[in-house]
């Protein structure tokens, strides 16, 4: 059976405006974690999303080991307004981030829900946002955070919401990124609890090296223009080249607006600096027309044209000066004062272990899932990438410098990951895969179908996440049909 495939009239232009996430991705010296962001945290109307009521469910701290009963408070959300008695349960997964009221008031789920009749559920992921099973983020405590905790967080909130408020209906859990993971994982897991899943933008495959992510974004770019991947690839290489020459620090340290003058003391200095800029080019790429577009929401129009649009301004100057010119556009943009490039300073906010520091502790968190887990690094160790100086020896020395977790370490636990759950392999049933074309992560999703009952639904010219935010007219046509699609599914499956 062939993938159902949404393409674009060739003469459409992609032009739709992105809104960047505008939390936890201000700081540009955690790339990694903003990265793999799913559908993140929008900043909302005064009040827009305030009168969404907090819930809190008593859950247990170790599922694996009952001897241990400690417990701790998970937040939810919940929406009764569509809900019909006896109809389904949408439960919506949270994921590396505090989980969102505002999905409570906007998103594709909410029409699928009005139509089914449906109660929607949103559960926050232990240790993200408010729920804090620990007293700290400790690496003792970060032993209970994982992605198998975090499903049998969910098998049990289902089970006790079930009991608790007498429903009868089916349930189908939903979710972007990670949260889509999780979707299909549960399904997988858990296939008793959850009728269905909608497993969106989902890379189900943990590997350690990830240099493909930045081969999607390479052919991203060069759908706008072919010459704008050539132009990134010799900026990166022109300033890996000049950070080799101590002299030329001042001058980088005022055209790249730096926090602080530029040392490179050694090659995770360098490296961290060169990952830093390319994420302007990485974020912007993966959540390129994803239409984030919730009422009241603050946005920008920073889209693959804009960026490769400076890129080619010769009237700027070199290729050099234009790549600073991005980066000069992103902290204006976001209203950043300066950059911090120093890796000294990642390592000092990322080993913040209190839940009230000063460094995004969110990062911290997902940092340690992926040494532990999944791996993930968007590494610059394919040919076929615009960007030179992160390799995967850098990324695989943040885990031994914050968690003491060897590289070895990272290989197994990927392996054991993609043992316990299936990989490119998994076999489950009622799973429907959205991914955008656009989108770096689909290189780990699945893009072809599995099954009759495993399908895969890839869009064109769309990028992370995009068929969960809420419907515009101004959406390009197959992302409409992709929506419709997924929703023909959840109901007929929520019938069977």
């Amino acid at each position: 059976m062939s993938v159902l495939t949404f393409d674009h009239p060739s003469n459409l232009k992609l032009v739709l405006a992105i809104v960047l996430c505008l939390c936890l991705s201000c700081d540009a010296r955690f790339k990694g974690f903003r990265r793999f962001g799913g559908p993140p945290e929008e900043r909302q109307q005064a009040g827009a999303a305030a009168e969404v009521q907090e819930y809190w469910f008593t859950q247990k701290l170790d599922h694996f080991n009952g001897a241990d009963t400690r417990v701790w408070k998970q937040r939810y959300y919940m929406n009764e307004s569509f809900y019909r008695p006896g109809g389904p349960v949408l439960l919506m997964i949270g994921g590396e981030g505090p989980a969102n009221p505002a999905w409570m008031q906007y998103g594709t789920w909410l029409t699928y829900a009005q139509k089914l009749g449906a109660l929607c559920l949103l559960l926050e992921h232990r240790f993200y946002g408010k729920s804090h099973p620990t007293e700290d983020l400790s690496l003792a405590n970060l032993r209970y955070l994982s992605s198998r905790q975090a499903l049998a967080d969910l098998a049990h909130f289902r089970s006790e919401m079930t009991e608790k408020r007498g429903l009868a209906g089916k349930w189908a859990v939903l979710g972007g990124s990670y949260p889509g993971s999780l979707a299909a994982w549960f399904r997988l897991k858990y296939p008793h609890l959850a009728t269905a899943a909608v497993a969106t933008s989902a890379p189900i495959h943990a590997t350690v090296n990830f240099p493909e992510y930045l081969e999607v974004v390479w052919r991203s770019l060069a759908s706008y223009s072919p010459q704008c991947p050539l132009l990134v690839k010799k900026a990166s290489d022109t300033l890996n080249h000049m950070l080799k020459n101590p002299k030329t620090y001042s001058n980088i340290t005022k055209d790249f607006q730096l926090c602080s003058p530029l040392q490179i003391s050694s090659l995770m200095d360098s490296a961290h600096f060169l990952e830093s800029l390319a994420g302007n080019f990485m974020d912007v790429v993966q959540y390129n027309q994803d239409n984030r577009a919730f009422e009241g929401v603050v946005g920008t129009n920073i889209t693959i044209k804009v960026l490769c649009d400076v890129m080619a301004d010769a009237s700027l100057g070199g290729v050099y000066d234009r790549y600073a010119a991005v980066a000069r556009l992103a902290l204006r943009t976001f209203s950043q004062r300066c950059l911090d490039p120093q890796y000294s300073s990642f390592l000092h906010d990322i080993s913040d272990t209190s839940w009230n520091g000063t460094g995004p502790t969110t990062g911290r968190q997902w940092v340690y899932q992926t040494c532990t887990e999944f791996g993930f690094y968007q590494s610059t160790d394919s040919p076929n990438q615009p960007f030179t100086g992160f390799p995967l020896p850098y990324h695989l020395q943040q885990c031994m410098d914050i968690f003491n977790v060897s590289a070895e370490a990272v290989g197994v636990c990927a392996q054991g990951t993609n043992e316990y759950y299936g990989g490119y392999g998994i076999k489950a049933s009622r799973i429907v895969f959205p991914n955008g074309s656009i989108d770096p992560w689909h290189a780990l999703g699945v893009t072809q179908d599995i099954s009759e009952d495993m399908p895969a639904v890839f869009i064109e010219g769309t990028a992370h996440c995009a068929n969960m935010y809420p419907a515009r007219a101004e959406d390009l046509p197959q992302l409409a049909l992709a929506r419709d699609h997924v929703f023909l599914l959840l109901r007929q499956w929520l019938k069977e």
